[in-house]
């Protein structure tokens, strides 16, 4: 084989591209993933200024210091071979109301006598709904994310190791099919619904009506069953752990590799042009960029069936965001918790953009984030991206906008403002142009109900797609498990029960 010939080339490596091509070095596929950014990891990528150490995304993880956990992000690290070392903490968070503070515990009977302690008939409902969702999950939990794929030899991988599991997930398959909102139809307390509409918006970027109920019962079964953590040296140390598997099982990463083109011959993708010209072919083509960006630039036109490429450029997009990215002293902030949700107006619908800041602050727990004496901030709340540009205005909005994130960290830190020595303002450009994502867009928001998420395969033979336009769910999670169900459906079912074996699954 040439040097610019692989098995597979993997354009991005977000989290969905990295578990895919580190899954297929694995399998023993001679893999190349090309980033067009210099620092790995997309969406979950880390980068550092003046000694803080900052997450660009994902802040909320669960199960990675947790063998049994469901999380196919810990799965996929266990047969890298490449663990990533954790704090556990609880409770998960804050949750700042008008009316006052919630804490969110990860233990089923705190966060139940929590909710009791404000709504008493909230919490009796809530018992209802957990022995739902804690069904779904134990239900769900009998088959690893590990040894699914995406097409029909996945129907003997079950029948022959799973089949009790299947059994007992036959109960529940109206529950896999419904949204949150349909399991929660003889549930009236008012609190206890906005405290679910809020979960689910934090889970999926839709409230309850439009959340997949397994996305919340995963969720809710990690929390209660498994172990809250948070990886230490912050979401980057995630991405390394995929990239040194990746490397470890003979694949190579090729940063600041801006694929332009994926090359179609006769239907068939045969393999990427570079923005250099350089020409790269593999057989197997797996794209982590999203849907949007995939079929609209990196594919001609007449590449697709158009009905099929118009079908899937109309998919609905979740907004963007505003972020914050803070370096602050710390002095006096003792008893500081790391995670903290700040809803400003109860009268106001929970995704109006500004209204739900997310705050996450992990130096709490990872004091090597930051320079001694600070701590490092992560503030982000939705924000479109329509009538953004960069003209003369552009600072002076970027200020406008990111002022309810000032405003729910002063919640949390009355006196923030004094104490900022580093402040970074993202906007949706800044995504747009750093991620390479359609319009800043953090993933698709198909509501339950509306619609099928499209999958890892594709109308063009040998091109597949991971990431966050394949699976439901915009978290760490849903990402990691497009990349194993690709992976998977790109060898034979026998090469995965191998690596089932290895991890006693």
């Amino acid at each position: 084989m040439s040097p610019d010939e692989f098995d597979v080339i993997v354009i991005g490596s977000g989290i969905g591209g990295l578990v895919a091509g580190a899954l297929l070095a694995r399998y023993g596929k001679r893999v190349l993933i090309c980033e067009s950014h210099t620092i790995p990891g997309g969406a979950a990528h880390s980068f550092s200024r003046q000694g803080f150490e900052f997450d660009s995304g994902p802040s909320f993880y669960c199960g990675l210091s947790d063998r049994h956990s469901l999380n196919p992000l810990r799965q996929v690290l266990d047969v890298l071979e490449e663990p990533v070392p954790a704090i556990a903490y609880d409770p998960m968070g804050h949750y700042h109301f008008p009316e006052g503070m919630f804490p969110v515990y990860g233990n089923v009977d705190r966060y139940r006598a929590a909710i009791a302690q404000i709504t008493p008939q909230g919490a009796a409902e809530l018992a209802r709904l957990e022995k739902r969702l804690l069904g779904l999950y134990e239900a769900l939990r009998g088959i690893p994310t590990l040894a699914l794929r995406a097409d029909f030899k996945l129907v003997p991988v079950l029948l022959s190791r799973y089949l009790p599991a299947l059994i007992k997930l036959l109960p529940q398959l109206g529950a896999v099919q419904s949204s949150v909102a349909d399991l929660m139809r003889d549930l009236h307390d008012p609190w206890l619904r906005r405290l679910i509409d809020l979960e689910c918006f934090l889970l999926s970027g839709l409230k309850a009506e439009g959340t997949i109920a397994p996305e919340v019962a995963f969720m809710f079964g990690e929390r209660t069953r498994s172990i809250i953590d948070y990886p230490i040296g912050g979401s980057g140390a995630i991405v390394q752990a995929l990239v040194r598997g990746l490397q470890k099982w003979g694949g190579t990463l090729r940063l600041g590799a801006h694929v332009e083109q994926i090359l179609v011959e006769s239907g068939r993708a045969v393999g990427v042009r570079l923005r250099n010209g350089e020409r790269l072919k593999a057989a197997i083509v797996i794209s982590n960029a999203t849907i949007w960006d995939t079929y609209n630039h990196l594919l001609k036109p007449d590449d697709l069936p158009a009905n099929y490429r118009q079908n899937a450029l109309e998919t609905p997009a979740v907004d963007s965001f505003m972020h914050l990215h803070l370096g602050i002293r710390s002095d006096g902030l003792k008893h500081l918790t790391g995670h903290h949700v700040v809803l400003h107006d109860a009268h106001q619908d929970i995704t109006v953009p500004g209204n739900t800041c997310m705050i996450s602050i992990p130096s709490v727990w990872d004091a090597s984030l930051a320079p001694s004496g600070h701590h490092v901030v992560h503030a982000y709340t939705l924000e479109p991206y329509a009538n953004w540009q960069r003209d003369s205005a552009y600072a002076e909005r970027k200020r406008e906008r990111a002022e309810p994130l000032f405003r729910a960290l002063e919640k949390v830190i009355p006196d923030v403002r004094s104490r900022i020595v580093l402040e970074l303002i993202g906007t949706p450009l800044t995504h747009a142009r750093y991620l390479r994502r359609h319009q800043g867009t953090y993933g698709p928001a198909i509501a339950a109900g509306q619609g099928m998420f499209p999958s890892t395969q594709t109308p063009i033979s040998g091109l597949y797609r991971v990431g966050d336009s394949t699976m439901p769910g915009i978290g760490v999670p849903a990402v990691a498990a497009s990349g194993i169900l690709c992976a998977n459906t790109l060898v034979e079912p026998k090469q995965t029960v191998e690596l089932l074996n290895q991890r006693s699954l």
